[in-house]
């Protein structure tokens, strides 16, 4: 199937007389008839349902229909789009290892490798995303587990140049991990450009009206996790906390990691997707495809109007021509890439806050990529634990604006935009 009939019909058939809508599986446990039955289970010898912690039907479907439209061989749920990435990254990662990450990121994941996952054992050394591959390749340790980037970075929207970053984590014998969240799978398919895994946050596009919070992860099935077995001995060896199963070997490259990451993470940490909001997620996914085609055309539209601006500075929108990552948009995203656009306006700390005092269409929230626009100044919200330093090394000084057009009319938001510079 097209993308655009993946995002309707995907994940989920319904048989003669079932429900045509995915059906909200609310309950917390399953019935059995013996223990044997139950016991088949735990075993990983058939497939079932027997604690919602793990498994539940509702978002089994939904992340099906992820699977589809990433490309790729499996997926799971979690409760957030940072679950998601701490998910991926510890699946692989323990003490004593290493991941190397773009320094151009979302400031909760980067505090996330950086100082959550430090303390429990785990190194980082944070990569420019425009550093050649020889560059890249000096910041790998024979520890080294990972590598991780954004399509889209949130919210210095810079584009990955996905093809470079895998071909340095496979000439290291590791996998790239992308967060594809701006992007969607509608606008970027990162396996087929190397990826090896992919997570979201659902919350977002996906989900697309901020109605529930949630995340996914995305195998694409292609990595050789027993070409480098003493790498990763979790996935390549007998898992003792889980009746001795290897996962490689009983699920093979396209299942092993996200059975594992359920078996193990979702088992001992419970970051769970409710099934209501997994039921709220899909549909979100069911118009994707319709709202991705909106954010592009009024992200577009905004970023032209700002660029034009005398009281704007600069323009983050990688659909301008005189954007640094324009031709690395039109390799990875020819269709469009998100609605959100970041400019810096001229009187710097003090002319954003007088901006934001006055905007009256487009709301001040943390959220972004939602059905309405909303607008933030990062630097004295989502990363205000940087420091002035960390903050340039993440692409989002004092000065700068994120905007998150919405489906509106593009002309309601160019004149929302309008007065409140001219309050300036």
């Amino acid at each position: 199937m097209e993308q655009n009939t993946i995002c309707v019909q995907g994940g989920y058939t319904p048989g003669n007389g079932e429900p045509r809508q995915i059906p909200i599986i609310q309950s917390t446990t399953f019935k059995y008839d013996t223990s044997e039955d139950m016991g088949k289970l735990f075993d990983l010898e058939a497939e079932g349902y027997f604690y919602t912690r793990l498994q539940n039907p509702t978002n089994d479907y939904v992340a099906a229909k992820i699977a589809q439209l990433e490309g790729g061989t499996a997926a799971m749920l979690t409760s957030s789009g940072q679950a998601a990435n701490f998910f991926a990254l510890f699946n692989i990662c323990g003490a004593g290892d290493h991941i190397v990450s773009s320094t151009s990121i979302y400031g909760g994941t980067y505090n996330l490798i950086s100082v959550t996952m430090k303390r429990m054992g785990i190194d980082v050394t944070f990569v420019d995303p425009d550093a050649s591959e020889e560059e890249l390749m000096a910041a790998f340790q024979p520890n080294t587990k990972a590598m991780f980037g954004e399509t889209i970075a949130n919210p210095a929207l810079t584009v990955l140049d996905i093809e470079k970053f895998a071909r340095v984590a496979h000439a290291n014998g590791v996998p790239l991990i992308v967060d594809n969240t701006f992007a969607t799978p509608i606008n970027c398919r990162p396996f087929a450009w190397g990826a090896d895994i992919v997570t979201h946050s659902t919350t977002k596009y996906m989900d697309g009206h901020g109605a529930g919070v949630g995340g996914a992860i995305v195998d694409s099935g292609n990595f050789d996790w027993m070409k480098y077995a003493d790498k990763y001995p979790g996935l390549c060896t007998p898992d003792e906390s889980y009746h001795g199963v290897t996962y490689v070997e009983r699920f093979g490259n396209g299942g092993a990691f996200i059975t594992k990451c359920t078996t193990q993470l979702m088992r001992d940490l419970g970051s769970i997707q409710s099934p209501q909001n997994a039921f709220i997620l899909n549909l979100g996914l069911e118009s994707l495809h319709v709202r991705m085609a909106k954010h592009c055309e009024n992200g577009q539209a905004v970023a032209e109007f700002l660029e034009n601006h005398p009281k704007v500075a600069y323009v983050n929108y990688c659909g301008l021509p005189g954007d640094k990552y324009h031709a690395l948009a039109e390799k990875y995203l020819p269709n469009g890439s998100c609605g959100v656009v970041s400019f810096g306006l001229v009187g710097g700390r003090d002319a954003a806050s007088t901006f934001m005092k006055h905007l009256k269409i487009a709301a001040i929230e943390t959220h972004v990529a939602d059905a309405r626009t909303c607008c933030l100044n990062p630097a004295s919200s989502t990363h205000r634990q940087m420091n002035d330093e960390q903050l340039k090394e993440a692409g989002v000084p004092a000065e700068l604006i994120r905007i998150s057009c919405g489906i509106e009319d593009k002309r309601d938001l160019i004149a929302d935009l309008a007065q409140a510079l001219e309050a300036i």
